[in-house]
């Protein structure tokens, strides 16, 4: 029996970055995982190998887009196998990576499953293993309709998504989220015709609503072809392939539709099952969700949660900051996550960021707040590159305070930075207004959004 100030069950981003900051602050770690491979979701079946197929893919579309700049491109295919090894090599090598900084950092990776059968114990196999804490990182899965069955082959999820052997003829998706938006236009790039079905009247719930639309108008531009206000009823497999029924929401009218894979891209939901965790009195609400007080401990002491096993932002540097903040908790040190500053990005062609509330939030609570935009369309630097769709948005008290910023466009994930930094700092639209950006940069959009909301916009 082996015995650690701290097991880490999981090693997602949560868990291994957990895992490596407490071995830094001097606790003995161990991580146990049960994957083949470390980097759980995000990096194995999640986010790395996604934005590999969106880099790539993204190479492939810009062939067709190269006339305008006067080059032509004759002869170009399309090795989908190449791609899609490059994808695993990528993968492969960052959870080689994981290995080495465990090794480095002198944390101990334990192969297995694991459980909780009492407070301070961990089983994994027919090893038992003692801790002074446990930390459950086990993240998250895609989440299922009731009365579909996802057979990774015909009906697929993210999962099965990310390794097709051939772009189907007619892609369907269900979902118009991140994860659907995203492998959506992957494919949709690769030659498939995709077609996104939504339940909502919109795209990217929870985004900024106005964004969310300049993202539906890019994205139908770029071929993806959307069926908004749908329920997905049943899935018929025939000879020729599948047939789907979807119900009108709010109307008594059902339509069908002809596919060759579907993809469920409904979200995601905590993975939490054979820990033991009922039997333990470990509270769990009503989604599944590990409840977890401001230290991330949950109701058992001794025993802690982070990522997207807690309520929250299902987001891989969300599980990192949780991981970090509770070990330094762990560790008497002072750990904290100010969840309105964690920003979300959608990597589709443009690219989506955002942070803070939306405008239909601040609505809602009645909160009195001043906003400005530019669009890219008035950015030299994107009227150079061709990346002209889009918008930066910003939303801020009447006193300056910025409250939220909101991007479709192109590198948005890299212009959200800026703003999240200036959030988190507390500077306010004047400071960011007046801040020196480079020219000709996409950045400018990001200071002549706030000038707009302060009355003085230069190029709008």
């Amino acid at each position: 029996m082996s015995t650690y100030d701290l097991i880490v069950i999981g090693a997602g981003p949560g868990g291994y970055v957990a895992a490596i900051r407490a071995a830094q602050l001097g606790l003995k770690v161990a991580c146990v995982e049960g994957r083949g491979s470390l980097g759980g979701t995000c990096l194995n079946v999640g986010c790395i190998p996604s934005k590999a197929l969106l880099t790539s893919s993204g190479k492939y579309a810009e062939l067709s887009h190269l006339a305008a700049h006067g080059i032509a491109v004759e002869g170009a295919s399309l090795d989908l196998g190449a791609l899609m090894a490059r994808k695993d090599k990528i993968v492969g090598d960052l959870t080689k990576g994981i290995a080495f900084l465990f090794k480095k950092n002198g944390v101990e990776h334990i192969e297995g499953w694991a459980s909780i059968p009492a407070p301070g114990q961990v089983q994994v196999g027919a090893d038992s293993h003692t801790a002074k804490n446990i930390l459950i990182a086990t993240g998250s899965e895609p989440a299922a309709l009731p009365g579909v069955d996802i057979d990774e082959v015909d009906v697929l999820s993210s999962t099965g998504a990310l390794a097709l052997e051939a772009a189907p003829e007619h892609l369907v998706v269900i979902g118009a989220g991140v994860i659907g938006l995203e492998l959506g236009q992957v494919w949709s790039r690769l030659g498939s015709k995709v077609t996104v079905v939504e339940y909502l009247d919109r795209i990217l719930p929870g985004i900024d609503g106005e964004i969310a639309k300049l993202s539906q108008r890019a994205l139908s531009k770029r071929g993806l072809k959307f069926q908004l206000g749908r329920a997905l009823k049943t899935i018929a497999k025939g000879e020729n392939g599948l047939t789907l029924t979807l119900d009108r929401v709010g109307k008594d009218k059902e339509e069908q539709i002809e596919a060759d894979k579907v993809l469920i891209a409904i979200g995601r939901r905590p993975v939490t099952r054979g820990l033991g965790l009922e039997e333990l009195g470990v509270s769990i609400n009503g989604r599944g969700f590990v409840e977890v007080d401001e230290t991330f401990q949950t109701s058992v002491p001794g025993i802690f949660a982070i990522g997207d096993c807690v309520p929250g932002p299902m987001l891989a540097h969300k599980a990192e900051e949780d991981g970090v903040a509770c070990v330094e908790i762990i560790a008497g040190e002072h750990g904290h996550v100010d969840y309105n500053t964690v920003p979300g990005v959608v990597y589709t062609d443009p690219e989506v960021a955002s942070v803070g509330l939306t405008e239909e939030a601040l609505k809602e609570a009645g909160t009195e707040y001043i906003s400005g935009k530019f669009a890219f369309m008035a950015n030299s630097r994107a009227r150079s590159t061709g990346e002209t769709d889009g918008a930066v948005k910003v939303l801020a008290s009447p006193g300056g305070k910025i409250l939220g910023a909101h991007i479709c466009g192109a590198h948005g994930g890299d212009l959200i930075a800026e703003l999240v930094l200036a959030m988190t700092k507390g500077a306010t639209i004047e400071e960011v207004a007046r801040t020196c950006h480079a020219h000709p940069a996409m950045g400018e959009a990001v200071k002549e959004a706030c000038l707009d909301a302060l009355g003085r916009a230069i190029h709008a």
